[in-house]
């Protein structure tokens, strides 16, 4: 089994940076981790000097509708030619999103994922699962959501969503008639249940959160307003610290202050970078798909001809970049929130999410910039930026 050590970095610790640290890599996971000068000697194995960069455990996207001119609700297939690119953004693992769509986009996509990646392909990131953003959502704050597609929760409908059959979260408006009774079910399964696209009050968000719901779809945005007297669900995942929240920190979707807000609120463990990215994420301005409809990409905006918000061409590398210069986190804390944090959220830590022995050979080194130099998955280098050199680095 190849080994792999990565020398001289400064290692992104969840207790602190660790300057001159060592990584080795043994086949697809970490083997040890500790200081340069206690890194055992080995003959065989590749050396690579990533001195002056920082070394971190692989971005997690939990909400990523597309990329690459690539749609998965319209055809879930592309989630692997999607995944073979994520690596550019450092993101490891993601959860490939389908909106609301005829009821036979979720199946579609189900099969899309039990299919696996081709033969020979090149490293690329894991989808961990599908995140059905629909099609149980509130039609006053659908959003981009088609409404003619939205439905009342159905326990029938959603007879096979679990982990083992590709449906790892589901974002529901726990408002809805028959909401509560299919997050009990959904969350016995091991489901993780999200309320997003909501117009609950607080109450009804609190009666959600006591079902089993554990997360917050893009806090702010397709929710009630926060109002003193009536908080409503934004209020009620500020409030909790129990349960974490989506952000989108792309400087469209959600005002510097209430970024500021929400970290202030939540804290460190409490927000999830999301990039709820769509099929214009690295490519120019233009018109693109998101599920059944079209989308125009103008000035880092993704909007449906009524202007209406309809995703982002966010990547998940910036958005942490974001969050660290608007909040002056500093870098540790905003990477967490796309690392440590959806991999809580989703219950695979220590594995995911985190630099430790065990952990998953998923890691992105990083400029002092947070720019991205190298990006490997299990073990296997499946991105190098041309321009930032590394001694060692095996073409």
């Amino acid at each position: 089994m190849s080994v792999l050590i990565i020398r001289n970095a400064t290692l992104a610790l969840p207790g602190g940076t660790r300057p001159a640290g060592a990584l080795r890599l043994e086949g697809d996971t970490v083997t040890w981790l500790g200081p340069v000068a206690e890194l055992p000697a080995e003959s065989d194995a590749q050396v690579i000097d990533a001195a002056g960069l920082l070394l971190s455990p692989g971005l997690i996207d939990l909400q990523l509708n597309g990329a690459f001119g690539h749609d998965f609700t319209a055809d879930p297939a592309t989630l692997w030619d999607v995944a073979a690119q994520l690596p550019r953004y450092g993101v490891t693992a993601f959860l490939p999103t389908i909106i609301t769509a005829p009821l036979g986009a979720i199946a579609a996509a189900q099969a899309a994922w039990a299919a696996g990646p081709r033969a020979g392909d090149a490293p690329a990131a894991r989808p961990l699962g599908l995140h059905l953003e629909g099609p149980f959502l509130n039609p006053g704050r659908r959003g981009a959501h088609p409404p003619e597609h939205l439905r009342l929760p159905d326990a029938a409908l959603a007879a096979d969503w679990s982990p083992e059959n590709g449906v790892r979260l589901v974002t529901l408006a726990p408002e809805l008639p028959g909401a509560l009774a299919l997050t009990e079910s959904l969350v016995k399964r091991g489901v993780i249940v999200s309320m997003g696209h909501s117009h609950a009050t607080y109450a009804q968000a609190r009666a959600g959160l006591a079902a089993g719901i554990s997360y917050g779809t893009h806090l702010f945005n397709a929710m009630a307003p926060f109002q003193h007297r009536e908080p409503g669900l934004a209020g009620a995942l500020l409030a909790d610290a129990n349960v974490v929240a989506g952000l989108i920190v792309d400087g469209v979707h959600v005002h510097l202050g209430a970024v500021l807000a929400a970290w202030r609120a939540k804290g460190p463990g409490g927000v999830n970078l999301v990039s709820d990215a769509m099929a214009g994420l690295g490519l120019g301005d233009g018109t693109y798909q998101l599920g059944e409809r079209a989308v125009t990409v103008k000035q880092g905006a993704a909007r449906l001809s009524d202007g209406t918000l309809a995703g982002s061409v966010l990547s998940l590398d910036q958005a942490v970049r974001n969050l660290a210069a608007l909040t002056g986190c500093g870098p540790l804390a905003a990477l967490a929130a796309a690392t440590a944090v959806p991999a809580n959220v989703l219950g695979l830590s220590p594995r995911y999410g985190h630099l430790a022995p065990g952990a998953a050979a998923d890691l992105v080194l990083l400029t002092p910039a947070l720019e991205v130099a190298a990006t490997w998955v299990g073990g296997r280098l499946a991105y190098h930026t041309e321009g930032i050199p590394l001694d060692g680095l095996a073409s």
